[in-house]
């Protein structure tokens, strides 16, 4: 388990400006699959460098915020 000073640190840490799939469904919540299928959608960007695929974290952002439903 993390001590206080390294969950700190941690927190404070800045967020990336792209991630990889794995890290992407971490974040998101969302199954690989899934996200692969929101990818070909068109419904999440990603960029390719070479054979890694890297999902901006801006994009996920905004799937996320696009689809947010207020409690009534």
């Amino acid at each position: 388990m993390k001590d206080r000073a390294s969950a700190i640190a941690e927190a404070h840490q800045p967020m990336p400006i792209a991630v990889r799939v794995r890290e992407a469904c971490r974040l998101s919540g969302i199954g690989r699959s899934k996200l692969y299928e929101l990818i070909g959608a068109g419904e999440i960007d990603v960029v390719k460098v070479g054979t890694i695929t890297l999902i901006p974290v801006s994009s996920l952002r905004r799937f996320i915020e696009g689809r947010r439903h207020s409690a009534s």
